[in-house]
């Protein structure tokens, strides 16, 4: 199974790419962030033109997740848009089970700054978040948590650590908070074959950042400890980066051998 995450930044512009990644890469499960998407107006024709079906939680111009799965895996099942205790409109969070696995599909609070207002509930929110899961892992050992997490695992996942020091994606309450959620049982999968750094996942638009590859890799695939055995690859698709107005992440994978 090759289960997949991009942060599409306006699925309606990028449609296009991901029905031509789809073709190119055929992953069996995908899961989007930032969509932009009210649910009345995703594209669930287009998406099973190209073979594959969705749920999704969305609202106007901002946030939004979707899960795709390839036809010919099972239904979704026990589909969650909302978690006890997270009173929060923002469409951030999607769980579902398809094909035996259960894809917890998050888009990260940003934080705006350290200090700032948004950084703090960015923290209550990651804190809250590692409750949930705990509780997932508790009904479901074989979990995928994916999505933009809006964090920078280490320095070997920043471009220039010195120039970021401990500013928003990379500051240590962020990466402790992190850490938190992988110490539940939950392994980044990326890690699992590749301990060098200098491989991102995003780049800013400006400064020609992805040409001179100053990124960061803040695009996750955890999986749970019953997974980790089953983890064949993990790897991150520049491709997409490369096309015409394309988003500002590229999609990470995963494959697992699951029978």
């Amino acid at each position: 199974m090759k289960i997949a995450s991009w942060n599409v930044n306006s699925l309606k512009v990028r449609l296009p790419h991901l029905t031509q990644w789809l073709a190119d890469a055929r992953p069996d499960v995908v899961a989007l962030q930032e969509t932009k998407l009210e649910d009345a107006k995703f594209p669930v024709d287009e998406l099973a033109a190209a073979g594959y079906r969705s749920v999704y939680a969305g609202q106007k111009t901002y946030n939004g997740v979707a899960i795709l799965a390839r036809d010919g895996l099972a239904e979704f099942a026990d589909v969650v848009t909302d978690i006890p205790g997270l009173d929060d409109p923002q469409r951030r969070i999607l769980a579902a089970t398809v094909g035996g696995v259960r894809v917890v599909d998050l888009y990260v609070v940003n934080g705006k700054a350290v200090g700032d207002e948004k950084y703090d509930y960015k923290l209550r929110w990651l804190a809250k978040v590692r409750e949930f899961l705990a509780r997932e892992l508790e009904r479901h050992p074989g979990l995928v948590v994916l999505g933009d997490f809006n964090i920078a695992p280490d320095d070997r996942d920043v471009y220039d650590p010195a120039g970021w020091g401990e500013d928003v994606l990379c500051s240590p309450p962020e990466r402790a908070a992190l850490q938190a959620i992988t110490g539940l049982g939950l392994h980044d999968s990326f890690r699992l074959f590749e301990s060098e750094g200098g491989h991102f996942s995003w780049w800013d638009y400006r400064q020609a950042a992805f040409r001179r590859n100053m990124g960061l890799r803040i695009d996750l695939i955890l999986v749970g400890e019953a997974l980790k055995p089953a983890a064949r690859a993990a790897g991150i698709d520049r491709e997409p980066r490369r096309w015409e107005r394309p988003s500002d992440h590229t999609p990470v994978t995963v494959e697992l051998d699951i029978r």
